[in-house]
């Protein structure tokens, strides 16, 4: 599909608000590609999840409403079946499992399925983070320097 800016002017506003509404939000992450969407900037929250998974499905909706409302965040979900290798090396043992990284430092880890509240609290408290702080934190606990 084309994306907006390539659509022929002659589709309308009609259409346009269309597209736009169809878009999706959230993007489908394989292994190949998590190092590169987690250190591209900004914040990038992953949905580790299985298909079998009730307590997944119930999150799916809440996951994709926030990523609507955040279209300034990343909202990335990994299929733990078919991506067993990355599920393995992210030491996912309960899903569904939520990780949030901002500018590529793990800030959030935690198994279970957040209400649509706590999660919306989860992003506004990420991106009000000064990461200066941050950095400078773990390069106290840790002795190393944290890029980013």
């Amino acid at each position: 599909m084309p994306r907006t800016s390539e659509r022929s002017e002659a589709t309308g506003n009609f259409l346009t608000s269309i597209w736009e509404e169809v878009i999706v939000a959230t993007i489908n992450v394989k292994s190949q590609d998590f190092e590169a969407i987690i250190s591209q900037g900004g914040i990038v929250l992953v949905d580790f999840w299985a298909e079998w998974c009730g307590p997944c499905r119930a999150f799916a909706p809440v996951f994709e409403k926030l990523s609507q409302k955040y279209p300034e965040v990343v909202f990335a979900k990994v299929d733990t079946e078919s991506e067993r290798d990355l599920a393995g090396a992210a030491a996912i043992t309960s899903i569904p499992t939520l990780m949030v990284f901002r500018v590529g430092i793990l800030l959030y880890r935690e198994a279970g399925a957040l209400p649509e509240g706590a999660l919306q609290q989860l992003v506004e408290q990420v991106q009000a983070l000064n990461m200066e702080e941050v950095r400078n934190h773990i390069a106290k606990e840790t002795g190393t320097t944290v890029e980013g």
